[in-house]
Order: C-alpha cells, then structure tokens, then sequence
C-alpha cells in the first residue's frame, strides 16, 4: 500500500541554504581568512582563478591618428568657425583630426552629437565628448586622449590644450 508523500524534515532547505553559502564564500577569491578558519589552514575548495580585468579595447588605427593630429595642436589659437591649419574652433578641431585619419564626420559640434553614433561603454581615445555651452553654436566638443584626459579648442584665453575630462557632458560618440 502506497503511503501519503515524505514531507522533508523541519529545517532541512535552511540547511542546505548555509551549506550553499558557506561553499560559496570559500570560493570566493578574497575569502583567505575564512578559509583558513574552516579548513584548519588548508584551503576546503580550490578557489577559482581571479577573472582579469576587464580589457580596455585599443583604440583603431584611425582612431590613433586622429588623437595623435589632435594633440600636435595644442598651443595653436582659438577662433569661431576656424579648422586650421593655424586655429582652430573646437569642431573644427575635432573634423580636422578625423579627417586626417581618413574618416569624415560632421562639422559642427552639434552635427555630430546628432550624426555619429553613441558612444557605449568606456570612453576610448578618438571618441568625442560633447558638452553644453552658452556659446553661439550651444554645443561645445571635446576630443577624448586617453584615461580621463580630453583636447579641445576651448576659447581664446585657452587656445588649443589638453585637460582632464569634465563631468557634465551631454552625450558621447564615437567616429
């Protein structure tokens, strides 16, 4: 004769649950200490390699050239509407290094906020930044070099230079 079905024992998913976590936190990489606690010393499960940083993906060739070109600018003049070889306005900087690099892209700072496609992830050298400004065009944009750096043409006072990478900005994208 067929019984009523086995009920588990009172506190037997509890159980498993700290047996489950107690595994899980002696995997863990930066778990030596309890480890060692619960293992006498010697490690209970080998714990998993730590994963490598996540790589930061070198920027393409033409993104290369166009920051190189950008940043032999730097102490040349500001001037509105300008895109070198003498001066340059800050788009015009920005067209005239993706062009150099052999990629065309829109003029104005606001043409390729709205041109370009959307920067995802980290920022990468070669990708612009684009700020708001209170300048005739209302945009401004920034050149991305490296980690947290930028080159714009940022006003007369300024000319041509490098800085650090401003919050604020409105969108990214990437030529």
């Amino acid at each position: 004769m067929i019984g009523p079905p086995r009920r588990p024992a009172p506190g037997g998913g509890l159980a498993v649950l700290v047996v489950v976590t107690v595994l899980a936190a002696l995997a863990a990489p930066n778990a030596k200490a309890l480890r060692g606690l619960v293992g006498g010393g010697r490690a209970v499960i080998a714990a998993p390699a730590t994963p490598a940083a996540p790589a930061i993906r070198r920027p393409t060739p033409r993104a290369t050239r166009a920051v190189a070109f950008a940043l032999r600018q730097r102490g040349k003049p500001y001037r509105w509407g300008a895109e070198g070889p003498g001066a340059y306005d800050c788009s015009g900087l920005t067209w005239a290094a993706w062009r150099a690099a052999g990629v065309t892209i829109p003029r104005t700072a606001a043409a390729q906020l709205a041109g370009l496609p959307r920067a995802r992830g980290r920022l990468q050298p070669g990708d612009l930044v684009i700020y708001r400004t209170t300048g005739p065009s209302r945009r401004h944009v920034a050149m991305v070099v490296g980690r947290g750096r930028m080159v714009e043409a940022r006003n007369r006072a300024t000319g041509v230079t490098g800085s650090r990478l401003r919050p604020g900005w409105l969108g990214a994208v990437r030529p």
